[in-house]
């Protein structure tokens, strides 16, 4: 669940960054204070719907008397042409917000939406679609409830909640068992340690002192399938590297517990939304 707390800043930093040091110049202008207006958020194409609430604060914080009156939830599908939400009263702030709203509902719909997608792709298999930290600098929260809303997994979150021991790692510790040691003596026991390999003979070292869990990166589906049984369970499985929507069932079909994707979260394509004026 998102809270407020968690994406107000952002949003007020998204409205001070657009409105500047002098406002909105166009609107201020041309629309007369007192002209009054109903907008609709409109699909443009078919989606799962992410961070409605979260745009939706853009207009409460221009002007709390807005009605802001959302029409789906997190979660949601949306059919093209459909309707996420209704914005009415003093148009000036509702065309200040709109900017601001659809950046933010556009890219937390379009992660929704693509990770719908490989989650689906992968029905039937024991694998789970997970994000990585490939997040937009700010986005982090707001861009993993996105791939929750899209039916998969989050990662860590940050540096502070899991390990993940890379190869980087390794050699700067002198060592995988060095490394392995010093992380046992220092983490609390709640703290999971994954390490990642890119080969089978790397899985072979790792298997004599087997940790939570086991990062196979850019390997094959077939070495995949060679992986999970070589683990035969010690290990949560997951693969990484490689995974596009033509790719990831045969990954998938490996018997990996996991698969994580980067561009879910840096590289989905927005789900085109637009704020569509009524008449008056």
């Amino acid at each position: 669940m998102l809270y407020p707390l968690m994406y107000e800043p952002v949003v007020r930093a998204a409205l001070a960054e657009d409105l500047g040091c002098a406002g909105d110049l166009t609107t201020d202008a041309a629309v007369p204070a007192d002209a009054r207006a109903v907008a609709r958020f409109s699909a443009r194409g078919a989606g799962r719907v992410a961070g409605l609430d979260a745009a939706l604060s853009a207009f409460r914080m221009l002007d709390p008397a807005l009605a802001v009156e959302p029409l789906l939830a997190d979660g949601a599908d949306v059919p093209a042409g459909g309707v996420l939400a209704v914005v009415s009263g003093a148009a000036r702030p509702i065309l200040t917000g709109e900017r601001t709203a659809l950046n933010l509902l556009g890219r937390l719909c379009g992660i929704a939406t693509a990770t719908r997608a490989l989650v689906e792709a992968v029905a039937g298999t024991r694998a789970r679609i997970a994000c990585t930290r490939k997040t937009t600098p700010g986005l982090r929260a707001l861009e993993k409830h996105a791939v929750r809303m899209g039916g998969g997994a989050n990662h860590r979150f940050g540096l502070d909640d899991a390990v993940l021991v890379k190869d980087n790692h390794i050699v700067a510790a002198g060592g995988l068992g060095p490394a392995l040691e010093r992380l046992r003596s220092r983490l609390g026991h709640m703290v999971r340690i994954e390490v990642e390999v890119d080969t089978l003979d790397q899985l072979e070292i790792l298997l004599r002192d087997p940790v939570d869990a086991v990062l196979l990166d850019n390997m094959d589906p077939q070495t995949l399938r060679r992986a999970v049984a070589m683990v035969g369970g010690r290990m949560i499985t997951e693969a990484s590297g490689n995974v596009t929507p033509e790719t990831v069932r045969a990954i998938a079909e490996s018997g990996v517990d996991m698969v994580s994707v980067g561009w879910i979260t840096h590289s989905a394509p927005n789900l085109d939304i637009g704020l569509d004026f009524e008449p008056g």
